[in-house]
């Protein structure tokens, strides 16, 4: 076993290029499972959102969520005086301003500046992926409150103004799918590794942050906010597998901006 391994040393110091193509080969094959892990764990998000909406909608309806919606609700009031938000006056108002980060003005506007930069850019099937993404995530939450129709939450006063039905939480939802997908845009281009770990956590920071905020406010039910985030990580994650099976069948441009998983520095 020696004898060989020290033959074996001497023929590849003989062949220097056998070096490289073991290197390419090892990369390539790490780079290959590395892309079949991401669609795996892609379609298991997409897969568990689902069900998590379908589970909480049902138990939803049969009213079994109730004590545990008070629950959590309350726990962000004043034990003496229920209309009061728990903290000082500034942190009410910063959540005011962290809510406003899932409104749909906003929202509205990142994705646009989003999609006309992919325009400019010549990125037009990319462009595309976004709009279909945040417009068809504003249309399936408008369908489901108006399919469910739960009403607001009455246990405490509401801390910021609302027009439409509780469930689910469009703020939720459409935070998870504008950042989520905008997220999976920067880590796509990106080599670096912790880089594209940093792009995921501030999208799902920012949307942890705005579905929280909601229930501070006392303007949705936890279980409007929880659905909220199921339902929009399943969409976003939904478009980007399609996004990519369209990618490989040469449907939308392969430049850069949803390459094959880069080489690894």
């Amino acid at each position: 076993m020696k004898r060989a391994s020290e033959r074996f040393r001497r023929i590849v110091a003989r062949y220097p290029q056998l070096q490289s193509i073991g290197r390419d080969l090892t990369l390539r094959t790490f780079n290959a499972a590395r892309a079949e892990f991401a669609l795996l764990a892609t379609i298991f998000i997409v897969v568990t959102g689902l069900w998590a909406f379908v589970s909480l909608a049902d138990e939803i309806v049969e009213g079994e969520t109730e004590a545990f919606d008070r629950a959590v609700l309350l726990f962000f009031r004043s034990s003496s005086d229920p209309s009061d938000p728990i903290g000082p006056i500034w942190l009410e108002e910063a959540v005011r301003d962290v809510t406003a980060l899932g409104g749909n003005l906003v929202l509205t506007f990142v994705a646009a500046a989003v999609i006309v930069y992919m325009l400019l850019a010549g990125k037009r099937g990319v462009g595309l992926l976004v709009f279909i993404s945040v417009g068809g995530g504003i249309l399936l939450a408008s369908i489901l409150k108006l399919f469910f129709q739960r009403a607001r939450p009455d246990l405490v006063p509401h801390g910021a103004e609302v027009y439409t039905a509780s469930f689910p939480s469009s703020h939720a939802m459409m935070s998870a799918v504008v950042y989520l997908t905008l997220g999976a845009l920067l880590a796509r281009i990106e080599v670096v590794p912790r880089l594209r770990i940093y792009f995921l956590a501030l999208a799902a920071l920012l949307t942890a942050m705005v579905g929280i905020s909601r229930i501070y406010l006392g303007v949705h039910w936890p279980t409007d906010v929880i659905a909220g985030w199921a339902i929009g990580s399943a969409w976003a994650m939904l478009v980007w597998l399609v996004a990519l099976w369209l990618q490989r069948r040469g449907r939308i441009e392969d430049d850069g901006t949803l390459p094959a998983d880069p080489p690894i520095r």
